[in-house]
């Protein structure tokens, strides 16, 4: 405690005071911060700890000689979904971006009015075969000729008229009647045949119409089937053309369906490198705001040069994992020889700033920024055409490391 009384001098009263409010201001600071003074001290003097990381060493690999080209990525099929019958549109499952299996039905037209028409087709053929003789629901459809009724009274009628003619042939070489009486039944012996032939080409027309009817009531049953449409292809909705309601005529489009697992890529390839360019070679692609590299193949080349740009047409077939769209520019190395060395470094290596593309190499313990000259890239490796040698060891994934950084190499 301060003892002032003790004091009798008013200036060593005052010093005494001041030297008291002092003491106390520390005592409360020291309070304040939490850690007594030697700790602080201690805390600031402690050396940074080194930053770990993972390194992979520059080396010579095969690479491959390659020829760039640009071009579009197509759809590798489409098509326009059609109705086959006209009718009014019931239905229709699906939309834009939708996507489809071979044979599933896509939508329905209104089926009522060609179940009428085959009842009425049905009603035909029963007419036509009850016209030759034939029972209304029977299934075969032969028949004799001479079995039916047209053709046997047309067979009795001329069998009689011959009766009468040979009659009246004998009683005019026995002078018992006259010329002009066996003329008029030698002319109903005419009649007679030309009946009977009548009655024969009469059933061979009813027989014809009896196949006729057959056929329209085959089509009959099958129309209610073409009354659903179905996808021709696997794929994906690219346009819905029509609505539920709208009635549509024969051919009308519904849907457009493109496949998009593979993509078609065309390319041109500059007429010095088109020799260097065969059938079943590897392609690596690249398209606008994607880093993913995608693997294709050369499945089609065109047998010309174009004539207006010294052009050779390629297209290779690029599997899509549903990241790429039809329609999108799409850069691509066509691998020519693989066994060409190249020296290379992990895409995660790579670090781009400001449009500079650098690695962070490990040189005496401590991180050293060098910049780069990038080449060619595939899934996991980037040529390096300048900036590094083989043998270096550059930090994978340095994150914000920074140059002049102490670093520990881990495993």
């Amino acid at each position: 405690m301060l003892d002032l009384e003790s004091s009798n001098n008013p200036v060593e009263k005052r010093f005494l005071i001041a030297g008291f409010f002092l003491a106390l201001a520390v005592s409360i600071s020291a309070c304040n911060s939490g850690y007594p003074a030697s700790a602080t001290q201690s805390r600031s003097g402690d050396a940074p700890s080194d930053r770990q990381v993972k390194t992979a060493r520059v080396a010579e690999t095969p690479f491959g000689e390659t020829v760039t080209a640009n071009g579009t990525l197509a759809a590798y099929d489409q098509t326009t979904v059609s109705v086959k019958v006209p009718g009014r549109l019931r239905s229709i499952s699906v939309d834009l971006g939708s996507v489809v299996r071979r044979g599933q039905m896509i939508a329905q037209l209104e089926p009522g009015d060609y179940k009428l028409r085959v009842e009425q087709a049905e009603a035909a053929l029963a007419q036509a075969r009850a016209r030759l003789g034939l029972t209304p629901d029977g299934t075969d459809d032969r028949v004799d000729p001479e079995q039916t009724a047209t053709v046997r009274q047309a067979r009795a009628v001329l069998d009689e008229a011959r009766f009468n003619r040979v009659r009246a042939a004998r009683l005019i070489e026995q002078g018992v009647i006259a010329r002009a009486e066996f003329d008029s039944v030698d002319s109903a012996f005419k009649v007679a045949q030309g009946r009977f032939q009548d009655a024969l080409e009469e059933n061979r027309n009813r027989q014809a119409l009896l196949a006729q009817r057959r056929s329209e009531l085959a089509l009959a049953r099958h129309v209610p089937a073409d009354t659903s449409v179905y996808a021709p292809l696997e794929g994906i909705v690219q346009e819905k053309r029509t609505s539920v309601g709208e009635y549509l005529a024969a051919g009308t489009a519904v849907v457009n369906i493109v496949r998009i697992d593979p993509l078609r890529l065309k390319a041109e390839v500059p007429e010095r490198d088109a020799g260097n360019v065969h059938f079943g070679q590897n392609v690596r692609v690249t398209v606008e705001g994607d880093a993913n590299i995608y693997v294709g193949q050369i499945k089609r080349l065109s047998p010309v040069i174009a004539e207006q740009n010294r052009m050779l047409l390629v297209e290779a077939d690029v599997r899509n994992d549903g990241r790429l769209r039809p329609g999108s520019f799409a850069h691509a190395e066509i691998v020519t020889n693989d066994a060409k060395m190249a020296v290379t470094v992990p895409n995660k290596a790579i670090v781009t700033f400001a449009g500079i593309e650098k690695v962070i190499v490990v040189q005496n313990g401590k991180a050293l920024e060098k910049p780069v000259t990038t080449g060619r890239r595939n899934g996991d490796w980037t040529e390096i055409v300048a900036g590094v040698t083989v043998g270096e060891q550059v930090i994978v994934d340095p994150g914000n490391l920074q140059s002049g950084q102490t670093v520990a190499v881990v495993e």
